[in-house]
């Protein structure tokens, strides 16, 4: 164990630095609460997204580092503010018309569109925890909405109170000239409909603790903090809440900066030391724009495991976390299969290197170890050119070249045959196009078809003779040879690394595909460009 903590505490690999940040902020002691908090917020104005997601599991990941560095216990808490007024109707939800009629109402007392739930932001968060246990997230939920409601919050809700100037002081001057003149920490909660209010605060009493606020018909109103009949501007709420909790790590998004700045300062005022941290970059969508609950724009949860198993979306995630990365569809085949790449390698890896490898960390340093004779993307292009959604005919081709693969024997091949099935009939399929060889190609095809018949069932074999009919037939840039061969044979752009497709497909079988691209006209059929998930 001291090995490779010792190891740990040298680890390039980003979760470990982070948990050093943590562990230096304790001093190398446990925290008088007697463990460290991880926290993740969420805010369920809009369904749950992918990004949400993210921020969960890198979080975690950081706990897992921390725990292999230092035996304190941890907890995380995966906070809903769920209190927030409801600002607008999101894009993606049925029944808006049932939504828009309670406006500015905390989330908590907006009627559930989906008829599921007692209120939309219960549903949300029942979304956001489904999701979690199916990754077996090891969390506790916390519901701004009950911290308020029952008490939780209230001492830190009075030390607000009494520290209302000095955060006043913190707040202002990031403010337009036109919301200074109204703004307050406190958010009051009409008794009458129900609704947040953006409303001025013209009196504060801290011995009471209420304060009485100017109503838009000009009567005076006073409430007090407590008892979830106020809530804090969010930027206030953020550090009223890290003070509350005594949260030591909280990450978030680059976009909010400004805020984790302002927010600490507040956290500071009431008395408490802010979280470590860091602002990782935002998603995109398939536009270049950043995703979003509420216009439901980018891949949803639920999308990405239909064609890729979970441990992928958490590679992905892991990877690159300060870096803006697009988040649609396309990405998912190459996501697989570097994933699968890194599972590979792990039971070979020395103890440093296993470490900064990705699958340690989306496995919680346990990897599976897996026999993995095909990638996913050659199983995509098999399943493309078989043109088939029959589990069982690509299994057939699979058995041929890797006789002990088997269902029952790689449960695993057999996930990722499902998935590629699935991948091929929603994004391939529908788009496939094939082109006509030029007189140049014909050439070259025929050859190739020729030095295929005399070839061994050896992908290496193979490889190399795609590479030397590509430069018999003066190719320069053999990119351009394959970039013919998946065009003609494929139709698409790109494409699997040719030897072990054609030795999976079979000699022969590749053989007759190349004659009969031969043979046929400009033909259409199905599929999408897959960006170079493979290298030829």
């Amino acid at each position: 164990m001291e090995d490779i903590r010792s190891l740990a505490q040298t680890s390039t690999a980003w979760p470990f630095e982070e948990a050093r940040k943590i562990l230096n902020r304790l001093g190398g002691k446990t925290p008088p609460k007697g463990y460290v908090l991880f926290e993740t917020g969420y805010g369920p104005s809009g369904l749950p997204h992918i990004g949400t997601f993210g921020e969960v599991v890198r979080t975690t990941m950081v706990r897992q580092a921390f725990s292999l560095l230092f035996d304190i216990p941890t907890i995380l808490y995966a906070f809903s503010d769920d209190m927030d007024g409801m600002r607008k109707v999101p894009d993606n939800i049925p029944n808006p018309e049932m939504v828009r009629e309670h406006l500015g109402k905390p989330l908590t007392r907006v009627p559930d569109p989906f008829g599921t739930h007692e209120s939309f932001g219960h549903h949300n968060n029942a979304r956001l925890k489904a999701f979690l246990d199916v990754f077996g997230f090891d969390y506790e939920f916390v519901s701004s909405t009950d911290c308020y409601t029952t008490g939780r919050f209230d001492t830190m809700l009075l030390s607000v109170l009494s520290h209302y100037d000095a955060i006043m002081n913190v707040i202002l001057p990031t403010l337009r000239d036109e919301r200074r003149a109204t703004y307050s920490p406190f958010l009051p909660v009409s008794a009458e409909t129900g609704q947040v209010l953006q409303v001025p605060i013209v009196e504060r009493n801290e011995k009471a603790g209420t304060v009485v606020y100017k109503r838009d018909d000009g009567k005076h109103i006073e409430t007090p903090v407590t008892g979830g009949h106020c809530k804090l501007q969010w930027k206030v709420d953020w550090g009223m809440r890290w003070a509350a909790f005594d949260v030591d790590y909280e990450m978030s998004g680059k976009d909010l900066i400004d805020s984790v700045r302002l927010s600490s300062q507040v956290c500071k005022i009431l008395g408490r030391k802010p979280p470590e941290g860091f602002n990782y970059e935002l998603f995109l969508d398939a536009d270049g724009t950043k995703i979003s609950k509420s216009k439901g724009n980018g891949l949803t949860i639920e999308e990405w495991l239909q064609y890729a198993p979970e441990e992928s979306l958490a590679y992905y995630m892991y990877q690159s976390p300060r870096k803006a990365k697009r988040l649609y569809f396309d990405v998912i085949p190459r996501a697989v299969d570097e994933y699968l790449s890194f599972l590979e390698k792990f039971p070979e890896q020395p103890l440093d290197q296993q470490l900064n490898n990705p699958a340690w960390h989306v496995h919680n340093s346990k990897p599976p170890k897996e026999e993995l004779p095909l990638s996913f993307g050659i199983l995509l292009n098999l399943a493309s050119v078989t043109n088939t959604e029959d589990k069982t005919v690509l299994w057939g081709f699979i058995s041929r070249y890797a006789p002990n693969a088997k269902p029952e024997t790689m449960p695993i091949v057999d996930r990722l045959v499902g998935y590629a099935i699935a991948y091929y009939r929603d994004f391939v399929k529908p788009h496939k196009h094939y082109r006509v060889p030029t007189p140049e190609e014909r050439k070259a095809l025929e050859d190739l078809a020729q030095s295929l018949k005399g070839l061994p069932k050896d992908q290496d074999a193979i490889q190399t003779e795609v590479f030397e009919v590509g430069k018999r037939h003066n190719y320069t840039n053999l990119r351009d040879w394959f970039k013919a061969l998946y065009q003609i044979l494929l139709g698409q752009d790109e494409g699997p690394r040719m030897g072990s497709f054609i030795a999976l497909y079979g000699l022969d079988e590749s053989v007759a595909l190349i004659e009969e691209a031969l043979k046929k006209g400009e033909k259409d059929c199905v599929g999408v460009s897959f960006k170079d998930f493979t290298n030829p």
